[in-house]
């Protein structure tokens, strides 16, 4: 598959420039070379809307920590000042000072930087589920150039996916999301409350979606771009019953589309080998509206034997499962308080 713009310019910057460097002054060093950490390249996302901000010749280098200073100095000395047209050294939204943009650090230090958690020790639950889908991208999504120690390879190989009985308890605590909100699509609107209705369904669609990317297992982005690789990806097939139930005008077709793109999602989940106990919807009590059924839960929780896993609240998820706000999602630190927070 070809490399998007930013991230063929960052090939070639290490082609031809960086490689030949460290090549030339430090013929034997273990490193990897690759463009990773934020970036719409990073994802393979970028286009020309892309280029106005922290756009350019990025990369990162990572090398031991008795390394890092000598070989930052050397890309400072060494380095031309333009590449491909584009200058090498430049500012950023995040640093003021205009400087080369290879980042050198030791493989711990940038995925810690980006995960919020030290990469050298064993992970339990809660550290699973203090981590944010984009801040695993900025470490996994990206291309690697080289990686002759291969402890890059490694940690990306640790970080495809979450733990098997762990990924059922998120699919579970999906569907319990979608269950507690599903009937009050058709109550706000048997009231009148037709912007209730509508901000609930957009609610619910958010579920689905986060379903959808864990029954794929995929790591959503940041929302900018999850209705892209939602789109690209095989629970798709619920996509067009979803967008119908955002557009609809009245609370029924919302509430017929949603319950659609259920039954489908339940369907895909039985396709990719998890527990599906059908329907995905039921009557709701006495009422005009649909609910989802325990026994979707329960098919799903009473297959997880991890004790750790079975001991985990029922519903709340990972961190990006509750919290929407940018200010929390981006830090890692942050991210692991709110996790011990809810889990006690």
């Amino acid at each position: 598959m070809p490399l998007s713009p930013g991230a063929e310019l960052a090939r070639r910057y290490h082609h031809d420039v960086v490689a030949p460097l460290l090549r030339a002054a430090l013929p034997a060093l273990p490193h990897a070379a690759a463009r990773l950490g934020s970036g719409s390249d990073v994802l393979g996302l970028d286009d020309a809307t892309s280029t106005d901000h922290d756009f350019g010749l990025r990369l990162t280098l990572l090398v031991d920590a008795d390394r890092a200073a000598q070989v930052d100095a050397l890309l400072e000395r060494e380095l031309p000042q333009h590449f491909a047209g584009h200058p090498v050294r430049f500012a950023t939204t995040w640093d003021p000072h205009v400087r080369h943009r290879v980042e050198v650090a030791t493989v711990e230090d940038f995925a810690a930087s980006r995960l919020g958690l030290e990469v050298t020790r064993h992970w339990e639950p809660e550290d699973w589920l203090a981590l944010s889908g984009q801040a695993v991208l900025e470490v996994l999504a990206g291309p690697v150039f080289t990686d002759t120690d291969h402890r890059l390879g490694a940690l990306r190989d640790r970080l495809r996916w979450y733990p098997h009985d762990l990924w059922r308890h998120l699919v579970a605590c999906c569907w319990r999301r979608l269950g507690q909100e599903l009937p009050f699509v058709g109550r706000t609107g048997q009231r009148g409350d037709e912007l209730g209705s509508r901000v609930i369904t957009a609610r619910l669609v958010d579920a689905a979606v986060d379903l959808g990317f864990l029954l794929d297992r995929t790591w959503p982005p940041y929302p900018k771009w999850r209705g892209t690789v939602f789109a690209t990806l095989p629970c798709a097939v619920a996509a067009p019953a979803l967008q119908a139930a955002l557009a609809a005008g009245d609370w029924r077709a919302r509430q017929e589309h949603l319950c659609t793109a259920l039954e489908l999602l339940l369907h895909h989940q039985a396709g990719v080998g998890l527990p599906a106990v059908g329907p995905a919807s039921e009557p709701f009590h006495a009422r005009p509206f649909r609910g989802v059924p325990q026994a979707v839960l329960d098919a799903l929780t009473g297959t997880v034997t991890d004790e750790r896993v079975r001991a985990l609240p029922a519903g709340i998820g990972s961190v990006e499962q509750w919290v929407d706000n940018v200010d929390v999602l981006v830090d890692g630190p942050r991210r692991r308080r709110a996790v011990h927070a809810v889990q006690h």
